[in-house]
C-alpha cells in the first residue's frame, strides 16, 4: 500500500465540498449551515468554549482552641474562613470537619453552619451529635463533618463560621476538646 504525504500546503489549504454523492444533477447539495466557513481561510470563530465546574480557589481555615458551653444559645466555635468570589455566578462548596463532644447530663450538641447572618445547610444538618438519653452516660466526642454547596451571588468578601449550643440548656458540650483540631475548606466553583 502507498502511503501519501501531504505537503504542509495541501494540509492547511483547500476547500470544504458544497455536494456530495455524484456530479452535476445527481450530486446532492449540503446545507448552507454546514458550510458557513468553506474554506481554512474563511474561518473567523471557533464556538465559545464551555467552562464551568472548574476550581477556582481554595480556601482552609483550622482551629485547636477548646470552646465549651452548656447553653442551648448558640455561641461560635471558633472555626472560621474568608473568601472572595471572582464572580456572582460562582458557587461556594462548603467542607467542613468539627471535632465536638458532651459530657455528663442528658443533652447533645447542635452544630449550625453560617455566611455571614445567614444559616446555610438547613436545620437538620449536624443536629443532634452526641445525643445519650441518660444522663449517667458520658459518651465519645464524635464529629461533625458535612459539605454544602452554597450560591451566595456575591464578589464580596463572605465568611464562613459554624456555631454551636447545648441542647438541653444543662449539660456541657465542647469543641475542640484538648487541642483536637476543627477544619474548614471553601473552594470557589465556576459557574
Amino acid at each position: 500500500m502507498a502511503i501519501t504525504r501531504l505537503g504542509g500546503a495541501n494540509a492547511i489549504t483547500g476547500t470544504i465540498p458544497t455536494s456530495v454523492g455524484g456530479t452535476g444533477s445527481t450530486a446532492a447539495t449540503l446545507p448552507a449551515s454546514l458550510i458557513n466557513n468553506t474554506s481554512i481561510g474563511n474561518v473567523t470563530a471557533l464556538p465559545a468554549a464551555i467552562s464551568t465546574g472548574k476550581v477556582l480557589q481554595v480556601v482552609n481555615a483550622h482551629t485547636g482552641t477548646e470552646a465549651t458551653t452548656t447553653s442551648s444559645s448558640y455561641s461560635d466555635t471558633g472555626l472560621t474562613a474568608t473568601i472572595t468570589p471572582s464572580s456572582t455566578s460562582s458557587k461556594i462548596l462548603v467542607l467542613i470537619q468539627q471535632s465536638c463532644s458532651k459530657a455528663g447530663a442528658d443533652t447533645y450538641v447542635n452544630i449550625r453552619v453560617y455566611r455571614d447572618a445567614t444559616e446555610i445547610g438547613g436545620v437538620v444538618a449536624g443536629r443532634s451529635i452526641g445525643y445519650t438519653g441518660d444522663s449517667s452516660n458520658n459518651y465519645v466526642g464524635m464529629g461533625f463533618t458535612n459539605s454544602f454547596l452554597d450560591t451566595p451571588s456575591s464578589t464580596s468578601a463572605l465568611v464562613y463560621k459554624t456555631q454551636f449550643d447545648s441542647n438541653a440548656n444543662t449539660g456541657t458540650v465542647r469543641v475542640q476538646v484538648d487541642s483536637g483540631q476543627s477544619y474548614m475548606t471553601l473552594m470557589e466553583i465556576e459557574g
